[in-house]
């Protein structure tokens, strides 16, 4: 029941729904059902990761002839970072339909962003083996084409390192960089933990499961920091 809840929210009628259960299962949930023989969302996420990347960079190619080489690339990266991609799956709920450990719902695994974000992208995967590229496409377009407008239409199109960036150089005369922290984690579910630098001094650190996503969220606190002095 809900697998056809969800598919009425997406808009998509799978031919084979084994196809979306895959995609809504986290590797916690495996851990906790080894007598099921399951598998994760984790190949199905690699996937709808590249389609996702071709689909926004031809739309936005397409929908924005005058824009420059770095204004479609900082575009592209605000509509597919983790934090758009969960802003879009919690207006469907999509939490709600995932299959997770009980500590990992406990811990908010059905709130968490990343989780979102990846499940998000394993259904792109799902959708593309179950129905091929065009119905991939047509969900993507049904799912984010108001994120695009959105976010184009802020004449905003910087990431938010490019963002920290110009405001170090312009009130500190200093160009940022960042080193790795910390790993923990295993392959899987690695962690990563990022330090941004002005010179030598540590301004804050940002997590995320990759050190780009670890680099967004320092430099989205750096920002407010510097912004905002004590």
């Amino acid at each position: 029941m809900k697998l056809d809840e969800l598919q009425s929210k997406i808009k998509v009628n799978f031919q084979d729904t084994t196809k979306l259960a895959q995609a809504l299962n986290h590797r916690s949930y495996l851990n906790e059902n080894k007598e099921k023989k399951l598998e994760s969302n984790e190949r199905y996420e690699f996937l709808g990761d590249s389609i996702l990347e071709l689909w926004i960079s031809d739309i936005l190619f397409k929908k924005f002839p005058d824009f420059n080489e770095g204004d479609l690339t900082n575009l592209r990266s605000l509509v597919v970072r983790t934090e758009n991609l969960a802003l879009v799956s919690e207006k469907i709920n999509l939490g709600e339909y995932i299959a997770l450990s009980k500590g990992e719902e406990n811990h908010g695994g059905r709130t968490n962003q990343s989780i979102l974000a990846d499940t998000f992208e394993a259904i792109v995967g799902a959708i593309y083996l179950d129905q091929g590229l065009e119905a991939a496409y047509k969900f993507l377009a049904y799912m984010l084409d108001q994120s695009i407008a959105n976010l184009s239409s802020k004449k905003i199109y910087k990431d938010p390192k490019s963002v920290f960036q110009e405001i170090a150089q312009a009130k500190r005369g200093i160009t940022p960089h960042y080193k790795t922290i910390n790993e923990s984690g295993p392959d899987h579910q690695k962690l990563f933990e990022v330090g941004v630098y002005l010179n030598e001094n540590l301004i804050t650190t940002g997590k995320g499961n990759s050190k780009q996503k670890a680099e967004e969220d320092a430099s989205i606190k750096a920002t407010k920091i510097i912004n905002n002095p004590v």
